[in-house]
């Protein structure tokens, strides 16, 4: 494995992928395993992640990623969907995640106002729902990306799709889940270009 440096070098958004190497097993379950154990907001987890290895699936979805050919050279396809319903506290699936920590029914009572207070406003529809999750669910992203990259595993995040005709095409259903981001895994076809990168200085101010 490289170091975490390494692989932030080693990374890049990887354009064409070798389509005769195929990820093991092992090391895509490595990469899933970075994305699940992210953090997120309240612990509640709100993502879903569909791996796709099915070449004519692939190639369905081709058109509705604006023909990238990353999505049918990749050895594994990552859609990466985001949660809705799963949040709201009516679901009771937030009271049965943070349930997950053992704790007196009031304190847990205590949690669960506190959570519905908080997001009052973020929880009145499913789009402003959307819009936070989402966010979180790039954190799990970002992790599986690098996960990747420690194993010299290729990636390029793609947001450059229809999001209608993908969760149509999957089946989605968009009152729980919704598309956040679509993410091909493989390995690089041609050398990596240079990575270009603001200074340090630009990107980063200590206050004292």
């Amino acid at each position: 494995m490289k170091t975490f440096q390494e692989a932030m070098d080693f990374r890049h958004a990887c354009k064409v992928f070798d389509d005769t190497k195929t990820i093991s097993e092992k090391d895509m379950k490595y990469i899933l395993e970075a994305g699940r154990k992210s953090p997120s907001s309240f612990g509640m987890e709100a993502w879903k992640f569909i791996v796709i290895t099915n070449e004519e699936l692939k190639e369905k979805l081709k058109p509705a990623c604006w023909n990238q050919v990353q999505v049918t050279s990749c050895s594994h396809l990552i859609i990466v969907l985001t949660g809705i319903d799963s949040v709201k506290p009516e679901s009771g699936e937030v009271r049965k995640r943070f349930a997950r920590r053992e704790m007196p029914q009031e304190t847990l009572d205590f949690y669960m106002g506190l959570y519905a207070s908080h997001l009052e406003d973020i929880l009145s529809s499913d789009d402003k729902i959307e819009a936070w999750t989402a966010k979180q669910s790039y954190i799990a992203l970002g992790n599986m990306m690098t996960a990747g990259a420690i194993l010299g595993i290729d990636s390029c995040p793609i947001e450059g799709f229809d999001q209608a005709q993908v969760e149509e095409i999957l089946s989605i259903d968009t009152s729980k889940y919704r598309l956040s981001v679509v993410v091909p895994f493989g390995y690089r076809l041609n050398e990596q270009s240079s990575q270009l990168r603001l200074d340090f200085d630009e990107v980063v101010e200590y206050i004292k």
